[in-house]
């Protein structure tokens, strides 16, 4: 292994769910740590030097990525998914400049199954990194509870909640994928590594009751079918992975802890 333990973490998106808790991760192994975020950086502290870049744009880039030994990349922008592709490209020039040894993906499980626009353009940044010519590991992982939580609170107003029918999902602790992360980091690249997905798979219908519970609400769930081909599939389970049912922290421990 050619890692370089004088040598700095990067994490990009450091301000993220994700990107906060691969911070902390980062820090706890000694390394010196580098936060990179498009808005203004907090101040720096002991454990941590922060940076302003923004990477659609590819300005503000070099002095964070100068130096560094590894790159964790945890930047996304699903309000804007389009900003996604050029600003891998600006990332992955920004370490081909710095010579960074390895550069570390976060992606999603399904992006090369479900036929949205958003998880197409995951994929299309999974096969910019393999090509890139830089020592690479590309990580997918299940969703987030935040992510589900977010999608639940604005259906939770309403009088029923609206949820797909028989589609498996299978929930991750944002701060076991970042531990995975900060391992993967601290290793050799290895391409794909294998999956890292959460403890259980449940029917959608039945986290958001649970949700509805832990929010005290009588609403009902209300079952509704998915058509086309994107429905097929995630009925399929193509947003779950179990056999890499690794993650341990559950939808219930989540709704504890949140509600």
């Amino acid at each position: 292994m050619t890692d370089r333990p004088d040598l700095p973490l990067l994490v990009t998106g450091a301000t993220g769910v994700l990107g906060r808790e691969v911070l902390r991760h980062a820090r706890a192994t000694g390394r010196p740590v580098r936060a990179l975020t498009r808005r203004t950086a907090p101040p720096a502290d002991a454990d941590t030097h922060w940076y302003t870049g923004d990477f659609t744009a590819g300005t503000g880039l070099d002095p964070a990525f100068t130096g560094a030994d590894a790159v964790i990349h945890c930047a996304s922008d699903p309000r804007h998914p389009k900003n996604d592709l050029p600003a891998f490209r600006h990332l992955l020039e920004a370490a081909r400049r710095a010579g960074v040894r390895h550069v570390v993906n976060i992606s999603i499980v399904g992006v090369d199954r479900i036929p949205l626009a958003y998880y197409r353009i995951k994929r299309q940044g999974e096969e910019l990194l393999a090509a890139s010519g830089l020592g690479w590991t590309n990580l997918r992982a299940t969703q987030f509870p935040q992510l589900l939580d977010g999608m639940l609170r604005p259906l939770g107003r309403l009088p029923v909640l609206p949820m797909p029918s028989r589609t498996p999902v299978q929930p991750v602790d944002p701060a076991e994928v970042a531990a995975r992360l900060v391992a993967l980091a601290l290793g050799d690249p290895v391409g794909h590594a294998p999956d890292l997905a959460g403890p259980e798979t449940r029917p959608a219908t039945d986290l958001a009751a649970a949700w509805l519970r832990a929010r005290g609400s009588r609403r009902p769930v209300l079952p509704v079918h998915l058509p086309g081909r994107a429905g097929r599939l995630l009925r399929e389970g193509a947003l779950t992975s179990p056999g890499h049912a690794d993650g341990t922290r559950t939808w219930d421990d989540y709704l504890a802890a949140r509600h």
